[in-house]
């Protein structure tokens, strides 16, 4: 494809499939250019480095994000809302979480999220500081939320890149885990109550904790103790 007939839109949503596919080790210009049928050297001429690429391509995905109708829910509804969001965008874009700890994201759709989200928090009784603070502690907790799904994906997308059996690699994984906790005894009960009844699934775990942190903010709003300036 001619670079004349690309647009830089359309390479960041490939770069945004190739990253899903294969993560952030897994994109280059070249493997790029080969997903959209065009020489790589195309790329460059939209986007200046795979970094900048990077970038763009997690700007993006922000943008991926709905925005809930403050009018219509209390600064709750609408904190659960984005957070939520937050939580579930990141599990479908896995290497958002490794490029984020290289990577300075920022953009548009970013800007766009975090403007809403301390809209949200100021419509609560949040000020200043407070409010970014309170913005900052609901998007830390999705992220960090995300991090199991999002480290499994990215390891299976590693082995589909070396060839490996991801199946039977998960299989041998699970079993030294196994062994390793069967020598704590508060691991171990769990291992055995686990094996006879049906795990939590993870959106449990995450609303129990979301529910968490938005009775701590709520109840400093309540008390006037909020976070320090």
């Amino acid at each position: 494809m001619p670079r004349d007939t690309l647009s830089k839109e359309q390479i960041v949503l490939a770069a945004v499939e190739v990253l899903d596919a294969e993560g952030v080790n897994g994109l280059n210009m070249r493997r790029l250019g080969a997903h959209l049928g065009s020489a790589a050297t195309a790329m460059y001429h939209h986007v200046k480095s795979k970094d900048k690429l990077v970038v763009l391509a997690a700007d993006h995905v922000f943008g991926e994000i709905g925005l809930p109708d403050l009018g219509a829910a209390g600064w709750r509804e609408g904190a659960a809302t984005l957070a939520r969001g937050a939580h579930a965008m990141i599990i479908r874009h896995f290497w958002l979480i490794p490029a984020m700890s290289t990577h300075l994201i920022y953009g548009p759709n970013k800007a766009r999220y975090d403007e809403h989200c301390l809209a949200v928090y100021e419509s609560a009784g949040f000020t200043g500081p407070e409010a970014d603070q309170a913005a900052a502690t609901a998007l830390m907790f999705a992220i960090g939320a995300a991090q199991g799904e999002a480290a499994e994906s990215a390891w299976r997308a590693q082995l589909r890149r070396t060839g490996a059996d991801a199946e039977q690699q998960l299989r041998d994984a699970i079993a030294e885990v196994g062994e390793i906790s069967h020598q704590f005894p508060r691991l171990r009960a769990r291992l055995t109550a686990s094996a006879a009844t049906t795990a939590l699934p993870s959106e449990a775990t995450f609303e129990f904790g979301l529910r968490s942190i938005l009775d701590g903010l709520q109840a400093r709003l309540a008390s006037g103790s909020l976070p320090p300036r």
